[in-house]
């Protein structure tokens, strides 16, 4: 039992064994990897010799176990016997178990049967349970994919793309038909993308729609900001009156506030559904800017489109149509800024407009650089002050534009100037200058009341005969058109006292215009004295109507009357009237002179060395006196009293003084006493048609003295003549009493024709010869005088 070990010692130890031999054994008996070494026997070409030791050792495993069995025999029978009797027992079991397997079979057979049967079922019920499962979830995205259908059909794009969102996030994935997956994945663009073009037609569609009606909305919001101004300005009428009525104290007034309820959507009604859906839509689609990025490069052509304006239509005609276009657009922009969303920013409108305005402003100053006439001017200036009323209540700046209507507020002044001008020559011409008769109430209302040219508020009795001639209302008509034209210009425009500037405007047309058309006239040379009187009526008329057109521009820029009534408010015109009304006068004068000068030429016949004194008056004074009792009657009719003052003393002022030149004409070599008690005579009846004409025609009223103060040089004159003791003329007390008005030299030269013979003419009384004497010393003492003082 020892030496088995022992050889296996032996063995191990290498006994017998070469070295080669020997490393091979000990790897195979670790069981180490034989690769290297065959890889080297190879290597080195000597694959015969592993292969012998190879052999060796195969030999020498079968020697050990040729041992190892000789060894351990007796345990190998015991272990056969033990297992003869295992396979005795062994084959009992298995007859036993044959038999019980048979039985087994026997009653197992149906079971198994039905249990086949039981698990088919189950494997059915799950197939069932799971094709259940997969009919509900396609059914499910099959429903959505039917319900996107019926939304895209009835143009429903939201619920659309919503349910298109469900079915990708939710349902898509859980998907069990791949090719119905596969179908859904591929339609889901296409989808989106129909309507996405779907959404960007109806978008574009309402681009040419909104362009279209752009015009409307905007002819539609200047009509409101018309309608509000023309509100505003019968509040303020309603509030003139009132105020009138509570300084009058003519009664109670009754204040009321009128709240006119304006909603902007109830009335500019324009659709911008398109306009919402492709933005939300695009919004969904997560392309947003883009769509911003289209509706901004769109609506800015269309604006540039709107403003370019046909050469071949006037401005006139189309400007309504171009700036009711801009508004219409950016008042639709101010909507969509306000209510889309951000689709638009404030900065992009404010941009757009900046653009806009300056190509407005650019058209205005072109055009109106062109324009020749005022109304033209004033047209398109009130539509484009209800222009920038319109856009300002949307948020837009309009500075720009009413600053051009400012910069041509001078312009437009002058061209109508230019028409008012014309207008008032044509009427000044086509007057006669004689005064208006008035037959029915309905002229005096339009003619005298509408101007308050009234002297008197009770109605006359007609027919009327007014103190002007038909170029007063005529002139009155044309004036309050001025102030209409030129207030309606200046207002609503920038940041002005319109009434100040408007009262500039009007003095320009009543002196500069009105003014220098009433001189021409009056230079002109071809009026009469009638004329010519009329004329300086008519300027007095126009002086006093200064004071209504004065209230009329107050009452047009809603200021109080008390304010145009202050003595500072005053037009310069009235000054200039009043002055041209002194040309009117000295026209006049010299006119009624001229004709008074013919009559008086008449002295000429007078017998200047009669012996006898006359017993009347001479031929010629007579016709004076007719002429001038006509010429103050005229007057009394048309001229007012400080006039006709004027007038009548003017007149026998000029008669005095031909008087007194009769006695320096050089014709009259000498003169009688007889001839200076003729002109005495003469004298007597002027001073008395003077005196009665002073009480006889109200001057008292105005005027202190007589008119036959004016005859005062030729009276003195007369009265020193026939004066007794004529010396006393020298005498500085006297002559300041009784001789104030003479001139030493006229009185010199007078007295030395003053050559009358006393024999013939007081020869048979000796008392008289004795006084005329005495007279004719007294008259050479005064002419030695004279002489020596010149």
């Amino acid at each position: 039992m020892q030496a088995k070990p022992k050889r296996r010692n032996a063995a191990e130890n290498g006994e017998g064994i070469g070295g080669d031999e020997l490393v091979l054994f000990t790897s195979i008996g670790n069981g180490e990897d034989l690769g290297p070494l065959v890889r080297h026997a190879f290597e080195v070409g000597k694959p015969e010799t592993l292969l012998h030791q190879l052999k060796n050792v195969v030999k020498k495993k079968e020697v050990e176990i040729e041992d190892l069995c000789k060894l351990h025999y007796e345990d190998f029978i015991v272990a056969v016997d033990e297992l003869r009797g295992v396979l005795v027992d062994a084959d009992e079991i298995k007859n036993a178990l044959q038999s019980e397997n048979f039985r087994l079979q026997e009653v197992g057979s149906s079971l198994l049967l039905k249990l086949e049967e039981l698990i088919e079922s189950y494997s059915i019920k799950k197939n069932i349970t799971e094709a259940i499962q997969m009919s509900k979830v396609c059914f499910r995205i099959v429903n959505l994919c039917v319900k996107c259908n019926h939304h895209i059909s009835e143009g429903k794009f939201y619920p659309a793309l919503k349910t298109l969102d469900l079915i990708e996030k939710d349902y898509l994935q859980s998907v069990p038909v791949k090719s119905l997956k596969k179908l859904i994945e591929q339609q889901i663009p296409d989808i989106k993308s129909y309507i996405e073009k779907k959404v960007c037609s109806e978008f574009n569609d309402w681009l040419v729609h909104i362009r279209s009606t752009a015009r409307e909305i905007g002819q539609l919001a200047i009509g409101q900001a018309a309608s509000a101004r023309q509100r505003d300005e019968e509040m303020r009428v309603r509030q003139r009156e009132a105020e009138e009525q509570s300084r009058s104290g003519l009664g109670d007034c009754v204040y009321s506030l009128d709240i006119d309820e304006f909603e902007e959507d109830s009335v500019l009604k324009f659709d911008l559904t398109p306009v919402y859906r492709a933005h939300h839509i695009h919004t969904c689609l997560g392309i947003q800017d883009q769509f911003r990025e289209y509706y901004y490069k769109n609506r800015l052509l269309q604006l540039k489109s709107d403003w370019e304006i046909s050469s071949t239509q006037p401005f006139l005609e189309s400007h309504q149509t171009f700036f009711a276009q801009i508004a219409g657009y950016f008042i639709v922009e101010d909507r969509v800024l306000r209510t889309a969303g951000g689709l638009l920013s404030a900065s992009q409108v404010e941009t757009i407009w900046d653009t806009a305005l300056a190509k407005m402003t650019s058209v205005l100053e072109e055009n109106f650089s062109r324009m020749d006439t005022a109304s033209h001017l004033l047209l398109i200036k009130d539509y484009v002050t209800l222009l920038g009323a319109t856009l300002r209540r949307y948020g837009y700046q309009v500075t720009p534009l009413l600053e051009v209507l400012d910069n041509s507020r001078d312009k437009y002044h002058e061209l109508l100037l230019e028409e008012c001008q014309k207008q008032i020559i044509d009427v000044l011409g086509n007057d006669t200058y004689e005064q208006m008769v008035m037959r029915k109430e309905y002229e005096y209302n339009m003619n005298v009341l509408s101007f308050h040219l009234q002297t008197s508020d009770i109605m006359p009795a007609f027919p009327y005969i007014a103190p002007f001639s038909t170029s007063v209302p005529g002139v009155c008509r044309i004036v309050r058109s001025f102030i209409e034209d030129s207030v309606s210009y200046l207002s609503y425009g920038g940041h002005m006292n319109v009434y100040d500037v408007s009262r500039k405007y009007l003095d320009k047309l009543l002196i500069d215009v009105l003014n220098e058309a009433l001189l021409k006239t009056i230079y002109s040379g071809t009026t009469g004295v009638s004329q010519a009187m009329q004329i300086a009526a008519n300027l007095s008329v126009l002086e006093q109507a200064c004071d209504f057109f004065l209230r009329q521009v107050a009452q047009l820029c809603g200021i109080p009357a008390r304010l145009a009534e202050r003595p500072h408010s005053n037009l310069n015109a009235r000054a200039v009237l009043k002055t041209s009304q002194d040309a009117a006068y000295h026209a006049l004068l010299n006119l009624v002179n001229s004709k008074v000068s013919d009559f008086m030429a008449l002295t000429d016949n007078v017998n200047w060395t009669a012996e006898e004194a006359p017993q009347s008056a001479n031929e010629y004074i007579n016709e004076v006196i007719i002429y001038l009792d006509t010429l103050v009657s005229t007057s009394l009719q048309i001229l007012p009293l400080d006039a006709l003052f004027k007038v009548a003393s003017g007149a026998l002022d000029h008669i005095s003084n031909l008087i007194v030149t009769a006695f320096l004409n050089d014709n009259v070599k000498r003169f009688s006493v007889s001839a200076v008690m003729g002109i005495d005579n003469d004298l007597k009846l002027l001073e008395h048609f003077a005196d009665e004409k002073f009480h006889g025609t109200g001057l008292t009223e105005i005027q202190e003295g007589s008119l036959k103060d004016c005859f005062m040089e030729a009276r003195q004159l007369v009265n020193l003549l026939l004066s007794n003791q004529p010396e006393n003329f020298m005498n500085p007390v006297i002559r300041e009493r009784n001789y104030n008005a003479l001139d030493y030299k006229k009185v010199a030269s007078i007295c030395e024709k003053f050559k009358d013979s006393p024999d013939r003419l007081f020869g048979s009384l000796s008392s008289r010869n004795t006084k005329q004497t005495a007279r004719k010393k007294s008259m050479d003492t005064l002419k030695k005088r004279l002489r020596d003082f010149n």
